[in-house]
């Protein structure tokens, strides 16, 4: 379970993150939300262990796998990249058919478009087993099919490990279909926090409104 009391996060004399209370229960599956700037990239990377908070207490346990918006190739073809974290071969193949990446398995990684970089990050990442999955917009590059391979393999993914899965997005799709669970937030503060269609439907706030109404679909 993550435990999160008083948490804030300061840039100079900005604040980027209050959180007086946060509690996000094993195996659950949360979707961060929230226009650019609000908090999201930063609390996934305070969770992830990769910066630290300027204040407040942050309980977990556990080991956590973390996933960067902007993805990244190693040299190499696409089997290498994912082989690189530890699978082996026939492994790596597989997560590659799971992500239809299967056809460019012997094409160099550099060369591969974004959308398709970002399903191969997200091979390279689920080739590990984890306690904790933390996902900074793992659909923004994709095309529909792309997210919906990418929501698929999560979804999968957390059914066979039983892990934590928290993820940051701008997307109706992957928040409605991959997670459990809807936190809007806006200026460092969580708006909002429900289900995804409690949440959708009933904000909470006049902030977290307007913003849930570009978000119906």
């Amino acid at each position: 379970m993550i435990e999160i009391k008083n948490l804030k996060k300061y840039y100079g004399e900005r604040t980027v993150l209050d959180i007086p209370e946060l509690i996000i229960k094993d195996g659950e599956m949360p979707a961060l939300a929230g226009a650019n700037g609000s908090g999201k990239t930063t609390l996934l990377k305070i969770l992830g262990g990769i910066i630290k908070a300027s204040e407040g207490n942050l309980s977990l346990t556990g080991n956590i796998l973390y996933m960067p918006q902007n993805s990244y190739a190693f040299r190499g073809d696409t089997v290498r990249n994912i082989m690189i974290s530890g699978a082996d071969r026939k492994s790596a193949l597989e997560l590659l058919e799971k992500l239809e990446l299967s056809h460019l398995a012997d094409k160099k990684a550099k060369s591969l478009s974004g959308g398709e970089l970002q399903r191969l990050s997200l091979c390279r990442v689920l080739s590990k087993k984890c306690d904790l999955l933390l996902l900074d917009e793992p659909t923004s590059a994709c095309d529909a099919k792309g997210a919906e391979l990418v929501i698929n393999a999560i979804r999968e993914y957390r059914n066979e490990c039983g892990c934590t899965v928290i993820m940051s997005t701008h997307s109706p799709m992957l928040a409605l279909n991959a997670s459990d669970r809807l936190i809007i937030l806006n200026a460092g503060k969580i708006e909002s926090d429900g289900s995804p269609g409690e949440t959708l439907a009933n904000p909470g706030s006049q902030w977290a409104e307007s913003f849930a109404a570009g978000w119906k679909i």
